[in-house]
């Protein structure tokens, strides 16, 4: 696949990642993440905003893979 249209793909699915993952973590911080004490609540929305990055940077990776030689 070139990587034109493997950047293409990877731009939508991204965005639809960064998408799901603030919709799922904003649920997620709505329900028990509340009644948890201050320092608990600190590590849930720290992890909550900063554990898409692997996801994201796998898809990164993959965008910018060079192209087979034919």
């Amino acid at each position: 696949m070139p990587q034109r249209i493997r950047k293409l793909i990877g731009t939508v699915l991204l965005l639809l990642l960064v998408v799901v993952w603030a919709l799922s973590a904003m649920a997620l911080a709505q329900g028990r993440v509340t009644e948890l004490g201050w320092f608990l609540q600190l590590v849930c929305y720290v992890l909550l905003g900063a554990l898409w990055i692997i996801p994201g940077g796998l898809l990164i990776r993959w965008m910018e893979r060079p192209d087979q030689k034919v």
